[in-house]
């Protein structure tokens, strides 16, 4: 956490200038200004008192959660590849074991599938990007192709497979994650 960079969004958000923050504190514009860029750090009671002028504690201000991220992008991805089953996983989202639903990008081979999975509270959804899948639940079998989509509750073992001649892409979202 860069406490500088912090107490200046908290100034900017109170409408205060350098100057008018410095006031409230008795402290000088040089040295909120070097504060703001990490040049310098405050001693704790001085923290307390820039805080207490920004009408914030101490245990507000290090407990605020960061701003969440909302847009990934493919630097974000995480692949694995796996030769036997013939698959590749791109986890889309970082993390997402900690969230309430798990997305990713599942591309199968021909004649490849995803390990199976066995049954558990949540559900699975589906879409197919290209080619054409099998999904296995339990005993029964039911087929999707580029286009169309699946829906299940995760009460039986579960895995899809590759049916088709060409690589199937499905993005797939489990919840809660178990990928």
């Amino acid at each position: 956490m860069k406490i500088g960079e912090k107490i200046r969004r908290l100034r900017v958000k109170s409408s205060l200038t350098q100057e008018e923050l410095a006031n409230r504190c008795e402290l000088t514009k040089g040295f909120i200004s070097q504060l703001e860029r990490d040049l310098t750090s405050p001693s704790i009671a001085t923290l307390m008192d820039i805080l207490e002028g920004l009408g914030t504690n101490l245990r507000d201000f290090f407990n605020e959660i960061e701003d969440e991220k909302i847009v990934f992008s493919k630097d974000d991805v995480f692949v694995t590849e796996n030769d036997e089953f013939k698959y590749t996983l791109n986890w889309l989202i970082p993390n997402a074991q900690k969230n309430q639903m798990e997305p990713i990008l599942l591309e199968l081979d021909p004649e490849g599938s995803s390990k199976e999975d066995y049954p558990h509270e949540g559900e699975e959804f589906g879409y197919v990007l290209s080619g054409a899948i099998c999904i296995h639940i339990g005993n029964e079998r039911h087929k999707a192709k580029k286009g169309e989509s699946f829906y299940f509750k995760a009460h039986s073992n579960h895995y899809i497979e590759n049916i088709g001649k060409t690589k199937a892409k499905v993005l797939w979202v489990s919840t809660p994650p178990n990928f």
